[in-house]
């Protein structure tokens, strides 16, 4: 979840000077993305109902070290918004192919809520491209209290909570519900790839036994609890998630 009060919680857009943007044709879709900075290439992948401009008080800072892929999922922001039913299958393929238009045979992929489901299901179905795996807010299927996330998605949709680009109900529905879908608790022991699990102590919608599941099921993982709750990395504590974010994809195997 990453819907509701948005305006308040995600501050305006920071800076894009240096940045590549624009809109490539993926599978079914037109894509908008923007890469920033130079040095190792890290793909974000945002969560439910997020555009990517929400998400600048982490790309900028983290595009200092690498060069940071960031784009609108289908259905969110500047991409294209087909009617459903999507999956995060799907929406890994996307990413798949959107690095494939950039050139970019691998990656680091850093995922927050569904979009670090969206980063596992890449990750399982092509293990070649992502190098690294960070997984923020998340678990490998949807729990918790599912009513918070409804209740999100009701009141991002009113005129002061909109997005510059605003999400059509259905199109957040199927992200909803794709999210919902998913479950790959079974194959988390194939993801081989270093990982490193970031979660807040006290979500309640993504709780932290996912987060404890994941650390048991992933053989090269590292699990990391911080102070709060879903929304954690746009607290008080984010210079440190960052820091924490860009010594895990330098350091030696």
């Amino acid at each position: 979840m990453a819907t509701g009060f948005r305006r308040s919680l995600f501050p305006a857009a920071l800076s894009t000077k240096n940045a590549v943007m624009g809109m490539v044709v993926v599978d079914d879709i037109e894509m908008y993305y923007e890469s920033r900075g130079s040095g190792p290439a890290l793909v974000m992948i945002g969560g439910l109902g997020i555009e990517m401009s929400e998400l600048d008080t982490l790309i900028a800072p983290l595009s200092t070290r690498f060069r940071v892929v960031a784009f609108d999922n289908r259905g969110a922001g500047r991409s294209s918004k087909p009617r459903g039913p999507y999956s995060i299958e799907q929406m890994a393929g996307d990413v798949a192919a959107l690095m494939d238009r950039l050139d970019l045979p691998c990656a680091h992929v850093f995922g927050i809520s569904m979009g670090g489901r969206i980063a596992l299901a890449l990750a399982l179905a092509h293990p070649e491209r992502a190098d690294r795996l960070v997984l923020v807010s998340t678990g490998p299927r949807a729990g918790g209290a599912r009513w918070l996330v409804r209740l999100g998605m009701l009141v991002s949709d009113l005129p002061l909570l909109r997005g510059p680009h605003r999400q059509p109900r259905y199109a957040l529905k199927a992200q909803f519900d794709a999210t919902s879908r998913f479950d790959c608790s079974q194959r988390l022991g194939e993801i081989d790839q270093p990982t490193l699990i970031l979660h807040g102590s006290s979500g309640h919608v993504a709780p932290v036994a996912l987060a404890e599941q994941m650390h048991a099921r992933i053989p090269n993982s590292r699990l990391v609890l911080f102070e709060g709750g879903h929304l954690f990395t746009f607290s008080t504590q984010q210079e440190g998630f960052v820091a924490l974010v860009g010594a895990f994809l330098t350091s030696s195997r």
